[in-house]
């Protein structure tokens, strides 16, 4: 299994709008892909990770992360203008 960590920052005042389009987009990747097993956003309260959204994922394999990395301008460009730019991705790969 594969497991990623993904931290994004929001664009200031934009934290509502993403999460209502997350809400929407969540249910959608989880039924479209088979091989996404967990996809699970976070928000941080308070400080300065207030406009931080972390993602836990949880993929069957590597196959299954690319399939979701390729849907991914698909199920939602609403996003992208919201966001600021980078993304801190780990990928973690299961021991036990």
């Amino acid at each position: 299994m594969v497991t990623i960590i993904a931290t994004v920052e929001v664009k200031d005042g934009k934290m509502e709008e993403v999460i209502k389009i997350l809400k929407e987009v969540v249910p959608k990747i989880k039924s479209s892909e088979p091989g996404t097993l967990k996809y699970i956003p976070h928000t941080i309260k308070g400080g300065k990770y207030k406009n931080t959204i972390i993602f836990y994922e949880k993929y069957e394999n590597m196959e299954a992360f690319k399939t979701h990395m390729g849907n991914l301008a698909k199920t939602a460009p609403e996003l992208e203008p919201l966001m600021k730019p980078g993304i801190d991705l780990k990928t973690r790969f299961e021991i036990v």
